[in-house]
């Protein structure tokens, strides 16, 4: 058993099917197809079902995975903290949630960019479901999330706090007064679209009409035009500019102020790419512009 065998194991496995797997690879099907056969022999188990239209994982084969992945993670690791013993280079891969990826990362990403040029650093966006299953998957190295979940795999670092408010059109009524408003907001397991339904629960209407969007300038721009309510960070609405094109209600203190996360995985190798990111969103995070006054 080698490293090469467990990472095409462990890709067939993800992928479920050996023509999926070796196209990812970017080898042949034999050669994967060769290296789980040689595997099996050298275990002495079966790991997965044939079937006509891909391959499952026998109870053996879902043993393996679990320590396949670790070794994979641990090998990756290792491979980072040799090459960083001069100058920083390779990869770094961090979540977000959109917000914070408009308002919050272009100056750190500049900064970091500007120091570290040999590092090859990526943001992928999503909702802090996603974000915080990825992390812990080790599917990202670390990602700015919401603050209140707790998760005993995950080291959490506190780094913003976002302001929230709940927005209409300007001519819109106030929102506690609407019988059945139109929720305007991102997909299910935004953090924005939960509290912004909770606030609506706390006061007295529990029934909604949704319409769903995939950026802030939609979001905000169905909203301006007064097709429904949405809740979003002040920091966001100054940012895009909308500032003259909405009305602003505030939340109860409690509610309305959101905390941002830093996480990553406990176990994970701390390395120098890693720490001089933290260092910088950290100066970043102090430096960062307050919320000005907003018509209320």
């Amino acid at each position: 058993m080698d490293l090469a065998s467990l990472k095409i194991f462990y890709t067939t496995g993800v992928e479920g099917a050996v023509s999926k797997a070796s196209k990812k690879l970017n080898c042949v099907q034999s050669n994967v197809t060769a290296r789980i056969k040689q595997l099996e022999n050298d275990l002495g188990v079966q790991l997965f079902y044939r079937k006509q239209r891909g391959m499952e994982l026998t109870p053996p084969g879902k043993v393996l995975m679990v320590y396949a992945k670790k070794a994979l993670v641990l090998f990756e690791d290792a491979r980072k903290a040799v090459q960083e013993t001069g100058t920083l280079k390779g990869p770094l891969h961090i979540g977000s949630l959109e917000t914070i990826a408009a308002v919050r990362l272009p100056r750190v990403l500049t900064c970091f960019h500007s120091e570290y040029p040999g590092v090859d650093l990526t943001i992928q966006t999503g909702t802090d479901t996603q974000l915080k299953t990825m992390v812990a998957d080790y599917q990202l190295d670390a990602a700015f999330v919401e603050a209140s979940t707790k998760n005993p795999v995950l080291e959490q670092m506190p780094v913003f706090n976002e302001e929230l408010v709940v927005v209409s059109g300007i001519n819109a009524k106030p929102p506690k007064t609407m019988s059945h408003p139109t929720l305007i907001v991102f997909p299910e397991g935004c953090t924005y679209r939960r509290i912004l339904k909770k606030w609506f629960n706390k006061n007295g209407i529990h029934s909604f009409k949704i319409m769903e969007f995939g950026s802030h300038e939609g979001i905000l721009g169905c909203v301006s035009a007064g097709l429904g309510v949405t809740l979003f960070p002040v920091s966001l609405i100054h940012r895009l500019n909308y500032n003259e094109k909405l009305r602003f209600y505030k939340l109860p203190k409690d509610e309305g102020n959101l905390g941002i996360n830093f996480i990553k995985p406990k176990n994970a190798i701390k390395t120098r790419a890693m720490a001089e990111f933290q260092r910088i969103v950290h100066e970043e995070s102090e430096n960062f512009p307050k919320s000005k006054n907003m018509m209320l």
